[in-house]
């Protein structure tokens, strides 16, 4: 009994980044087969035992549509995290879905549908390969996360707090299963949508508000950008982390096996289940030091609608090519000052 309350109580403080929620859980989902080899890696954190690079282990975490979701293998999320060895800290940065891809033309955030088509577990690979490029840094794992289940998730720590910036109308959110619903002959196609609004200030939203929150992409002004989602992604990870590191989740059996069943279903990944021990106690280790940032817009160009691009909604490199972002994101998985 004290080797599962070891297990999972280690993977449910390794919640202190979005990497500590979705490794946790990974942790949990093997857990039980191998508590005390796992608890071992996971008590004396031995971290030769996996990949990184110049001191850094980098993990590509991915959030797809899921069921219920017109495109349900559509990676809306993308978060690169980098989470240094010593002195131990993390740094996520989101990279905007819209990102245009020649190699495979389309957007970053298809690369693992595209990948699953080619072959089974290709995903994961194309996926880590084309941020790879983007980044300017080596990926050594992945999570693929089924947003289908974001909403039971955020519902079993029994809701979170989020700090809402600014107040945001979004008259054209989506409703799951009306996607090709005709609405009576309606040519703007109203039925398949519902009208959602969010009031500054800090809410408490359950974990359909907090889905909706984060997945709102038609509000009207600067809510209305992906940037703006991103941002509102990384505010509902940190109220995530807050939530899982409250005695309320760490000391209740039941929610921490709930977590596990989530898991069990809901995650796709590479990492080892002793690979996972270790990264979700150097999460632990980083709780105090971990640091959230966007991609930056100014590094990016939206050209004009063109069947270049498909005609579609896209963003490429202003400079040309990902060298001024791959300086700028070694400057902040180093901690410098980026100029």
């Amino acid at each position: 009994m004290w080797a599962v309350r070891i297990g999972l109580v280690g993977l449910a403080v390794a919640g202190v980044i979005l990497i500590v929620f979705l490794v946790s859980l990974i942790l949990g989902k093997t857990a039980f087969g191998s508590l005390l080899g796992l608890a071992g890696d996971f008590i004396f954190t031995p971290s030769e035992k996996i990949e990184s690079f110049e001191g850094r282990t980098n993990i590509l975490i991915l959030g797809k549509g899921g069921a219920g979701h017109d495109a349900p293998d559509l990676t809306d999320t993308i978060i690169f995290l980098s989470i240094t060895k010593t002195p131990v800290s993390a740094n996520l940065i989101s990279i905007p879905r819209d990102i245009w891809i020649p190699g495979i033309r389309a957007k970053v955030n298809s690369a693992y549908y595209w990948g699953n088509q080619k072959q089974e577990g290709g995903g994961i690979v194309l996926a880590k390969s084309t941020v790879e490029e983007i980044v300017g840094q080596p990926i050594h794992y992945a999570a693929v996360l089924d947003f289908s289940a974001f909403k039971n998730v955020v519902d079993v720590l029994g809701g979170i707090e989020v700090e809402v910036n600014r107040s945001f109308t979004d008259e054209k959110f989506p409703i799951p299963g009306k996607e090709n619903d005709e609405c009576g002959g309606d040519a703007e196609f109203k039925c398949r949508y519902e009208t959602i609004y969010f009031e500054k200030g800090l809410r408490m939203m359950d974990g359909e508000t907090a889905l909706k929150f984060v997945r709102s992409r038609n509000a009207g002004g600067d809510e209305g950008t992906d940037i703006a989602r991103e941002a509102r992604q990384q505010k509902v990870i940190a109220a995530i982390r807050e939530k899982i590191l409250g005695n309320e989740v760490i000391f209740s059996f039941r929610k921490l096996s709930a977590l596990y069943d989530i898991a069990r279903e809901n995650i796709e990944t590479d990492i080892t289940p002793s690979s996972a021990a270790i990264i979700a106690r150097m999460g632990i280790r980083a709780k105090d030091n971990v640091r959230s940032s966007v991609l930056p817009e100014n590094f990016l160009l939206n050209p004009p609608a063109s069947p270049r691009y498909d005609k579609l909604y896209v963003f490429i490199p202003k400079a040309g090519d990902w060298s001024e972002v791959h300086t700028w994101v070694k400057c902040i998985v180093s901690g410098v000052v980026c100029k």
